[in-house]
């Protein structure tokens, strides 16, 4: 408007409680058609009532309580995302059957195993059983003797499904349901996490 002499306001944003408010005021309220005369004074400046659209308008304290909450939320979700896990470990013991009594007497129980590695690189991953005295696992696919830890390599950003089988022998056994511990652990950066399970076998143990 600077360019083309004419006054500042001619064109510009407005919201639609301005536009109805500046509607009716040219139309006296409602009652007649557009009058120029009823915004402008005789020298030809807008009114003093007319609505403009100014920076206070938006930068009221409602905009700034909505600024501060959607920032609030955003440092929430990027603090949950810098400390979320990024190693877990969740085991479903065999339902059926819930144990095997194997030739030598000892006892076996059925796991469905699963790591998941949230981060975008391999891992190799250390499987610990912990607990469970005299008990070795095998996990299916691992060419390894029964052991109480084995090292299973674990790709980025994917779940590892795992079949392992824990055995107890039979002298060792002290009642029909034992708890131990699946540890997990990324000895390259100390992230480990742990998971209860139990042990089932038969009232007597033998």
């Amino acid at each position: 408007m600077d360019k083309l002499g004419r006054e500042r306001g001619l064109i510009s944003y407005a919201t639609l409680a301005d536009y109805n408010a500046n509607m009716a005021l040219a139309t006296a309220g409602g009652t007649g058609p557009v009058n120029p005369a009823l915004v402008r004074t005789a020298s030809g400046s807008f009114v003093d009532g007319l609505a403009h659209f100014h920076l206070g308008k938006i930068f009221r304290l409602r905009t700034f309580i909505y600024l501060g909450t959607w920032l609030a939320i955003g440092l929430v979700l990027v603090y949950s995302l810098l400390t979320r896990e990024r190693l877990e470990l969740n085991v479903l013991h065999d339902r059926n059957p819930q144990f095997v009594r194997l030739s030598d007497g000892a006892i076996r129980n059925g796991y469905t195993v699963k790591l998941l590695n949230m981060i975008p690189e391999p891992r190799a991953i250390e499987v610990t059983l912990e607990g469970l005295d005299g008990g070795e696992m095998s996990i299916v696919g691992i060419d390894q003797a029964p052991s109480r830890s084995f090292s299973v390599p674990v790709e980025p950003d994917r779940l590892k499904t795992l079949k392992v089988f824990v055995r107890q022998p039979a002298g060792q056994i002290k009642k029909p349901v034992q708890s131990f511990e699946f540890r997990i652990e990324d000895k390259a950066s100390s992230e480990s996490a742990e998971y209860t399970a139990n042990f089932n076998a038969p009232e007597n143990g033998r």
